[in-house]
């Protein structure tokens, strides 16, 4: 962007400022020797024309809506419409958290996202002798369909776009939800919404799963392919670095992960035999955003920008639905500390901030008491009241990419496309030109694991040797213990839902049930798609744990070979 004659006295002015202006300051020194990102990326003291002298604009940068993405998925971004605020809530019954929806939605929220207890997330039933202690405690118990139909009792899911954040048993959810459409009359091809579903990850970072990884990407890519021709506006799978960054990885391979697993999908896609541009556009992907601002915008420009050319020189991808990488951001639940428990607003402040300039097409922003409890009321409000200040008082989205030609950030977002390029060809070694196979041997061989656990490792060591600050925690440290009023789910909730799976399994039809799930058994030695099987199941009130059951009984289960590293 700038000749070799600029260049040149860009540097000698770079010079004469370090020698005449600069050098009398550093003898007062600085606050830190070194100067790095939460991902311990070194940040330069100053950036200049001379960081970004390769850039091609049109070919690196271009323009919003237009490949490669890297200013915005979209033309006119939030000017045209803000991001979706998408605040995750469950807890509970299924009446608790029905209460809860109706009160963000008359707060202003414009999504739903439904968090499970852990039993649905393993795909037990809440009277499974794992499930005691656990039912409704994380998020709301889904047992059986009925569970469903409070769920979303008096909301219209014609019009409403719902995220479901579950993977094991992310099919299940999906048959309920597209029976509960057939009860509402919403014709399939109108059901908005997002699965989560991405169970590579669970493999790599978040460690829940109930059968092995191989038939589980089957089962991924059964959803694709059912949601390609039955509910082409939801996206069956959100490829989700969120948890990645959670278990401790640094931004890098965060993005290089998310995205390798995202490839891996398609792979899979493109061998069933689907087209690239049917499977492309359903994608979506999710992402985490922490508290180091620029490099997290970075890592999102960066993303959009490999994106678009790997879908496109990998994979053939011709549509821009195919290529344009849309994502949903949550702040980081790993900053959010029990200590002085109101910093988190303005942790979670500088990370939502992060995701918006860095535009992400939908945001959830943690509540402020995460580190103690499940959200309260007053805390789910003050965090969806921190989105709708960005939105409305901010001025953030009056303008698409708005640091846009920082020398800082397109020199960060360069160094971040190279870093995430650098893991993904490895990846794509391990599995001989395959990025699928890749990700399916670096899971085997632990090489995703080790990769997480030291970068965890290491930054834990410098948050111990106060190389970086946590303020609370390891500096401005006080001795009061925090007032905050929590949320306490009752300890009543296991009894009432065992209570109604009791009864939905007496008043249902046992032998629909029965035939249900043979056929789903025969479907999955078959080959078959599962989908409508499992949708079959759902509408007889199959359970959830019945329905992974089958599932386990034909392949088995699955442990780790690997020990820490």
């Amino acid at each position: 962007m700038f000749d070799d004659d600029d260049l040149a006295e860009i540097r000698d002015g770079r010079e004469s400022w370090e020698d005449e202006t600069l050098a009398e300051y550093l003898e007062y020194g600085e606050r830190n020797d070194r100067f790095a990102t939460v991902s311990n990326h070194e940040i330069d003291r100053l950036y200049t024309p001379e960081d970004v002298a390769d850039i091609d604009y049109d070919e690196d940068l271009g323009f919003p809506g237009e490949e490669p993405y890297t200013r915005g998925a979209y033309p006119t971004m939030y000017r045209g419409r803000t991001w979706t605020m998408r605040q995750f809530a469950g807890f509970g019954t299924a009446e608790e958290t029905n209460e809860r929806f109706h009160y963000l939605i008359d707060e202003g929220q414009t999504g739903l996202s439904v968090a499970f207890d852990m039993p649905s997330l393993m795909g037990l039933d809440s009277d499974h002798p794992m499930a005691d202690g656990e039912v409704g405690k994380e998020g709301v118990a889904v047992d059986t369909l009925a569970d469903m139909e409070i769920l979303f009792d008096g909301i219209d899911i014609g019009e409403v776009s719902t995220s479901f954040t579950i993977n094991p048993s992310a099919a299940v959810v999906y048959a309920m939800y597209i029976a509960l459409a057939d009860q509402q009359d919403v014709a399939r091809d109108q059901v908005r919404g997002t699965l989560q579903n991405d169970m590579l990850k669970e493999f790599m970072a978040q460690k829940e799963w109930v059968i092995p990884p191989e038939p589980s990407l089957d089962v991924v890519t059964d959803t694709v392919e059912y949601a390609v021709t039955e509910t082409p506006k939801f996206h069956p799978v959100s490829v989700s670095g969120y948890h990645i960054r959670e278990a401790g990885s640094t931004a890098t391979q965060e993005a290089a992960f998310t995205l390798a697993d995202g490839f891996a999908y398609v792979e899979d896609a493109l061998d069933r035999g689907l087209d690239v541009d049917e499977v492309g556009p359903l994608l979506s992907f999710f992402f985490n955003s922490h508290n180091s601002m620029f490099e997290e915008v970075a890592k999102f420009r960066a993303s959009r920008r490999i994106y678009a050319r790997v879908m496109d020189e990998w994979y053939d991808a011709d549509a821009p639905e195919s290529k344009r990488l849309k994502f949903h951001t949550q702040t980081a639940g790993q900053s959010l500390t029990a200590q002085q428990p109101l910093n988190n607003i303005v942790r979670t402040t500088v990370q939502a901030m992060a995701a918006v300039l860095g535009g992400t097409q939908s945001l959830h922003t943690n509540s402020y008491d995460e580190a103690l409890a499940l959200p309260s009321e007053r805390a789910v409000r003050v965090a969806l009241r921190t989105q709708q200040i960005l939105a409305e008082e901010s001025g953030v989205g009056d303008t698409v990419d708005p640091l846009g030609g920082s020398f800082a950030v397109e020199s960060l977002t360069d160094e971040m496309e190279a870093d995430i390029m650098e893991y993904l060809e490895e990846i794509r070694d391990l599995g001989d030109g395959s990025v699928r196979d890749g990700v399916l041997e670096g899971i085997d061989n632990g090489y995703f694991h080790r990769e997480i656990q030291e970068a965890s490792y290491e930054y834990q060591k410098r948050v111990d040797a106060g190389e970086e600050t946590v303020v609370g925690v390891n500096d401005y440290v006080t001795d009061d213990d925090p007032d905050i009023d929590i949320l306490h789910v009752d300890e009543g909730v296991q009894e009432t839902q065992i209570e109604r799976l009791e009864r939905v399994k007496r008043e249902r039809n046992d032998d629909a049930v029965r035939q249900c799930l043979d056929d789903l058994a025969e479907a999955i030695n078959g080959d078959a798609n599962v989908m409508p099987y499992i949708v079959d199941a759902v509408k007889v009130y199959a359970t959830m744990g019945e329905i992974m059951e089958t599932f386990e009984q034909q392949y088995g289960t699955y442990s780790e070979k690997i020990g820490l590293a």
